[in-house]
């Protein structure tokens, strides 16, 4: 079956799914953060077949979340390292891991923590205001979809047609380009 590409959508989430959008690759991802860097240490690691694990990290590199590097001449080796864009992705898998915490493990009892080296609290993942550093709680009343700048006219009155049942209103706040 033949998968929809979103490669040109008018989206950044659509956009991004794109490139990360599948188990395999997040938890590849997830576990270059936990320090797994060569082709065989992934692949016994995630129980993933070498054939996806190959597509899957030549993807990554593609879109510039992995770096190969060298690490052994005879035979050539090479380890596999996240870029600054891989670890900017850390914010989507400790949202994701928060997440299934909540509502998989009932906030008890989940098999791996991620704290804080200072003082060991574990880390939360929060919606911050880049205005006014305001922490938003789980009122979604404070939280508006803004258009951006690339947003047409069409995609407006999309966006409004279903204003009404969203949980977010469509406002004119400023974004980070304006």
């Amino acid at each position: 079956m033949r998968r929809t590409s979103f490669e040109n959508a008018k989206s950044s989430m659509a956009r991004s799914l794109e490139i990360v959008g599948d188990w395999w690759t997040l938890l590849i991802v997830r576990d270059a953060f936990m320090g797994v860097r060569r082709f065989d240490d992934f692949q016994e690691h995630l129980g993933i077949a070498r054939n996806i694990l190959a597509a899957r990290i030549k993807r990554l590199m593609e879109f510039g979340i992995l770096d190969r590097q060298l690490y052994q001449l005879r035979p050539k080796r090479y380890e596999y390292v996240l870029t600054e864009s891989g670890k900017d992705l850390k914010i989507v898998l400790f949202a994701i891991k928060q997440w299934g915490d909540k509502h998989i493990y009932q906030g008890k009892g989940h098999p791996l923590s991620i704290a804080h080296k200072d003082c060991g609290t574990e880390i939360s993942v929060d919606i911050v205001c880049r205005g006014c550093n305001e922490v938003l709680s789980d009122d979604d009343d404070k939280v508006d979809w803004a258009p951006g700048d690339e947003m047409t006219e069409e995609d407006r009155r999309i966006y409004a047609q279903f204003s009404a049942n969203s949980c977010f209103e469509m406002s004119h706040a400023r974004t980070p380009a304006s």
